[in-house]
């Protein structure tokens, strides 16, 4: 579902899988070939959203902002299930834990990894090329930054993913409508 919010619509790639669950409100700007899904809800009412290219914001997220602390996601990030991120700034090539929170402010580089089940606190900068983990999240490990060939890896999975979900979304449209054109 995507809907427009006191006069700001979300603009929309191309190549852009929405599962049909996934809500995007407001000032929201999806990059070409990213994928939203299934019961993401992505709300830029207060302030800007906006979201690279070939990046994946897994099932069940939470992407939110306050008024001055607008979310930057860059390109081919893998946010995985059941992330907070609210009024961040993710850069590219990075990997967001399953069920991890990163809070206003915060700042994630370049070719890091959040740890699942972590908590990045508000004005916390990550990396670059740092894997963090724990509540409040703290530094485990250096990465080197040949890890950015490793986190292309999952970002380019989704990538592929997505074009699966969107024909197969075509073919379930044109047969759902050769149905209701056949009852009537």
């Amino acid at each position: 579902m995507i809907i427009e919010y006191k006069g700001k619509r979300p603009r929309i790639g191309r190549d852009v899988y929405i599962a049909p669950t996934a809500v995007v409100i407001g000032d929201v700007e999806i990059g070409d070939g990213s994928s939203v899904w299934f019961n993401t809800v992505i709300r830029g009412d207060s302030d800007a959203i906006r979201i690279g290219r070939n990046t994946n914001i897994q099932d069940n997220c939470t992407i939110h902002i306050d008024a001055g602390k607008p979310a930057v996601i860059g390109d081919s990030v893998t946010v995985g299930h059941n992330v907070v991120l609210h009024g961040c700034t993710v850069e590219d090539h990075c990997l967001i834990g399953i069920h991890s929170t990163v809070l206003n402010g915060a700042v994630i580089r370049r070719g890091s990894i959040i740890a699942s089940n972590a908590l990045v606190m508000e004005g916390k900068t990550v990396g670059p090329f740092h894997l963090v983990a724990g509540v409040p999240a703290a530094l485990k490990k250096e990465l080197p930054e040949t890890i950015i060939e490793i986190l292309q890896e999952p970002a380019d999975i989704y990538v592929e993913k997505a074009r699966t979900f969107q024909a197969a979304r075509v073919v379930e449209d044109r047969a759902l409508r050769k149905e209701e054109t056949e009852d009537a």
